[in-house]
């Protein structure tokens, strides 16, 4: 397979835009109130800001027409993707402490399922007066015949989905994507889209979607929302940093924890050396092929040791004593071996059972003592992860350019469906140079929370069972 190195328009490897973080509130302050955005009834301060200090900023910036965005979702349930991406762009949000209006009207819902007794939906699109369709097209077109939105957001996850023979979920996202892309060809005209999480379950169908989009040359975005959390304590991997190993460490479940805390580590050691040059090979360790791998030193105990402190702190037992110890909520480990084409190698493995651990450490050349952090996901569990990353995505849809490459997720997806397809056959490493994909890293760093958003919202504040703005005074 031929090399990305060599991007197309869309995914060319350069410094975003550099985004301003007020920008998108003080352009609505003269806005009129739209049926689909709460916005404050009183204008006296604006995310710490005076009114006065607001306007004579050189930030302001003329009214934007609102971008109008089609939602295209698996269900829509409490705390599921689609609840807690859609509620920060229907209600003004908090990011880095400064609330932001989205600037954005979701326009049409397609939703694939309506569980009984929990499906929201149909509330929310009462609430903010958007049409439900029976299909993607439709949604799409908005009821007429060709594309009528600047936006697609394909919220795949969550529902009832059937697992392969592999133990994967399969998320009907490839469907999604083929036939947004139909309403595209139909219309001779394409917008930016957003496919949450990983592409597919599958890599041939990923990898399909991603040479579409080069091909018909619109942005595409995709991705988890962990590489975008504070970072405790402050962790910047530098572009040309020696790296020697790295650990990726969550407490969540197969494949779909997995892939979260793969991007995590892929966001981070994209930075070394050389940028990224694509993964050679991979490995599914269950609990007695990790250990043996750590042994034979395949992985760093030292590094999943040094990540496990940044969260719990200093004077931790031995890491195969710290996996059954009542702090880390004991479950059974596994492990994901990396081997990548420039001889780097890492692993994405759990340590107990936590839907909020996401820690990382690594070994810089030259370093006696390992760089590490715990990802800090605010309030209410992993509900606030998705402020940022609704930020990102609203960038990207100004923009039609992902704020960090969309390879990375590329790569995590073949390498996690690599993982799987290891696992299935009894943890044989599984060669993969399908994943010849080499790309330069950019800094993301204006799409991240760095903690001043967890001094308005507190493990105090109520979380709203419904879409409602949150910690923002007059809205």
């Amino acid at each position: 397979m031929a090399r990305t190195s060599q991007n197309p328009e869309n995914f060319r490897m350069t410094r975003p835009v550099k985004h301003d973080l007020h920008g998108a509130a003080f352009r609505n302050l003269s806005a009129t109130l739209n049926r689909r955005r709460f916005l404050s009834r009183g204008v006296g301060t604006l995310g710490g800001l005076s009114l006065a200090a607001a306007l004579n900023s050189r930030l302001i910036a003329a009214p934007e027409k609102p971008l109008k965005v089609a939602a295209v979702i698996t269900e829509f349930t409490y705390r599921s993707h689609a609840h807690v991406i859609l509620e920060n762009f229907l209600v003004p949000y908090l990011f880095n402490g400064h609330r932001v209006d989205p600037n954005v009207e979701v326009v049409s819902f397609y939703v694939d399922q309506f569980p009984k007794g929990r499906d929201m939906a149909r509330d929310v699109a009462k609430q903010f007066d958007i049409p439900i369709y029976p299909t993607i097209s439709a949604a799409l077109c908005h009821g007429g015949d060709k594309l009528a939105v600047d936006s697609v957001l394909s919220i795949g996850e969550h529902g009832d989905y059937p697992k392969n023979e592999k133990g994967q979920q399969m998320y009907p996202r490839k469907r999604f994507f083929d036939e947004i892309v139909a309403v595209f060809r139909r219309s001779n005209r394409t917008v930016p889209v957003y496919s949450d999480k990983h592409l597919s379950y599958r890599w041939d169908w990923a990898k399909a979607m991603y040479d579409t989009a080069h091909e018909m040359g619109f942005g595409l975005m995709a991705g988890s929302s962990v590489p975008l959390a504070e970072r405790r304590p402050p962790l910047e991997i530098r572009p040309g940093t020696k790296l020697e190993t790295a650990v990726s460490i969550h407490g969540g479940g197969i494949e779909s924890y997995d892939f979260h805390a793969m991007e995590v580590l892929q966001s981070m050691v994209e930075f070394r050396r050389g940028g990224e040059s694509g993964v050679s090979e991979v490995q599914f360790l269950d609990e007695d092929a990790l250990w043996k791998a750590a042994d034979q030193g395949k992985w760093s105990v030292e590094l999943a040791e040094a990540a496990m402190a940044a969260e719990l702190g200093d004077g931790l037992p031995p890491l195969k004593k710290l996996v059954r110890d009542p702090r880390v909520n004991p479950a059974t480990p596994h492990g994901i071996l990396i081997t990548y084409k420039d001889g780097f190698r890492a692993i994405a493995m759990t340590v107990g059972s936590s839907g909020i651990r996401w820690n990382f450490a690594c070994r810089v050349q030259g370093e006696a003592k390992p760089r590490a952090t715990a990802y800090n996901v605010g309030p209410w569990q992993n509900r606030n992860l998705f402020k940022a990353l609704s930020h990102a995505i609203q960038h990207f849809f100004r923009t039609g350019k992902s704020p960090y490459p969309v390879e990375r997720t590329l790569l995590v997806t073949g390498a996690l469906a690599a993982a799987m397809d290891s696992r299935y056959q009894g943890g044989k490493p599984i060669r993969t140079p399908q994943l010849d994909i080499a790309y330069q890293p950019v800094d993301f760093s204006s799409m991240r929370e760095m903690g001043a958003t967890w001094k308005i919202i507190t493990d105090k504040t109520p979380q709203p069972k419904g879409i409602q703005p949150v910690g923002i005074a007059g809205a």
